[in-house]
C-alpha cells in the first residue's frame, strides 16, 4: 500500500517526463503511487509514460484543463497518507522523499515538509542557486510576505491537510501553489529539511517566464490573501508586494533581453518602490536597474545584450 501519492499534472511533457518519473523510482523511500494526469497532451507524453513499466503508476487522461485541476483530479484518486507534487519537467533528489516524510514523522504537529531548491535550463543543466530560506513551525506571516517555497514541485503534505483546506483554487489563474500554501500555513505548521532536494527546470516558454501575466496573477493572490488574513497581519501587505515587485525585476532581466522585458522592468522598479520607500535608499541600485531597462528598451536585443555584458563586468 502506497504510503505517499505523488500526483504529476502533464501537459506535453514530451522532453522531461521520463526524466521527472525517474527521479521518483530512484527515491530511497519507495513505498509510493505516481498519479500522472494528463492533460490533454498532443505529443508523445502519454505513449512515454505508457513504455516505463511499473505497476505504481497510474495514468488518467482528460481533456487539457490546466494545472490546478488536473492537480485536484490527482489528489480524487490519490490514496496515500501523504501527498507529493512534482511538475512534469522538474527533478527530485534521490532522498528527497524520505528526508520529508522522515521530518513529518518528526515533527508530528506539522502538516508540511519542505526543501531548498535549485534551478536547471531546459538540458538539466544548473542554472542558479535557489533563495535556500528555512522556516519552521507558525510560517503564515512568512509566507503572507514571500513565498519561501518557490514552486509546486516541493512539499510533502499530510493528507488530511488538502481535505481541511480544500485543495486547489481552481478560480486562479496563477499563483495556486502559493494560495495553497499560505491556506496551509493558516493552520498547521510547516518543517524545513535545509538542503536543496528540489530542482525547477526553467524554460524560456514556461508560464513562469510570461512576466506580465505572472505579475498579474501573483498580485491576485497577494489581494486574496490578505482578505483572508486578521487585521493584525495587514501591515505586511505593503512589504509582500514589494518583495513581489522585486522578484520580478530579477526575473525580467534573466535571459535575452528584449524591448518589452525592458518596458516591464522599470514597471516594476516603479511599484517596488511604491511599496518600499525605503527602496530609494538603495539609489545605486535602483539607479542599475533604470539604466539597464532604458538600454534593453532603446537598443536592439544583440547590442543589448552585448552592452549588459559590459556592464556586468563593471557593477
Amino acid at each position: 500500500m502506497a504510503i505517499i501519492s505523488v500526483v504529476i499534472p502533464a501537459y506535453n511533457a514530451e522532453k522531461t517526463i521520463k526524466q521527472t518519473i525517474d527521479s521518483i523510482l530512484n527515491q530511497t523511500f519507495q513505498y509510493f503511487e505516481i498519479i500522472v494526469i494528463n492533460d490533454g497532451s498532443t505529443d508523445s507524453t502519454l505513449d512515454i509514460v505508457s513504455h516505463i513499466h511499473d505497476p505504481r503508476i497510474q495514468v488518467f487522461s482528460y481533456p487539457n484543463s490546466g494545472a490546478p485541476t488536473s492537480r485536484n483530479r490527482g489528489l480524487a484518486v490519490a490514496t496515500g497518507e501523504y501527498i507529493a507534487l512534482l511538475d512534469a519537467d522538474d527533478l527530485w533528489t534521490p532522498d528527497k522523499l524520505e528526508s520529508q516524510y522522515q521530518a513529518l514523522k518528526n515533527h508530528p504537529q506539522a502538516a508540511v515538509a519542505y526543501s531548498w531548491t535549485d534551478y536547471i535550463d531546459e538540458s538539466g543543466n544548473f542554472l542558479k542557486s535557489g533563495r535556500h530560506l528555512t522556516f519552521n513551525g507558525d510560517v503564515y506571516a512568512e509566507l503572507l510576505i514571500q513565498n519561501f517555497l518557490e514552486n509546486g514541485s516541493n512539499p510533502l503534505i499530510r493528507r488530511e491537510a488538502f481535505a481541511e483546506v480544500g485543495g486547489f483554487d481552481q478560480s486562479l489563474l496563477g499563483g495556486q501553489d502559493r494560495d495553497l500554501y499560505i491556506r496551509l500555513a493558516a493552520r498547521y505548521h510547516f518543517v524545513a529539511v535545509p538542503v536543496v532536494q528540489v530542482f525547477y527546470r526553467m524554460s524560456p516558454y514556461s508560464i513562469s517566464s510570461q512576466i506580465l501575466r505572472q505579475e498579474k496573477q501573483c498580485v491576485a493572490v497577494i489581494e486574496k490573501a490578505f482578505l483572508q488574513a486578521p487585521s493584525s497581519l495587514q501591515h505586511l501587505k505593503k512589504q509582500s508586494l514589494a518583495k513581489i515587485y522585486k522578484y520580478f525585476i530579477d526575473r525580467a532581466l534573466e535571459g535575452y533581453p528584449s524591448p518589452e522585458k525592458g518596458r516591464a522592468t522599470i514597471g516594476f522598479l516603479f511599484n517596488y518602490i511604491r511599496y518600499d520607500s525605503s527602496a530609494l535608499q538603495q539609489w545605486r541600485f535602483c539607479l542599475i536597474i533604470l539604466l539597464k531597462s532604458l538600454i534593453i528598451v532603446l537598443f536592439p536585443p544583440a547590442i543589448s545584450s552585448k552592452i549588459l555584458s559590459t556592464l556586468k563586468k563593471i557593477f
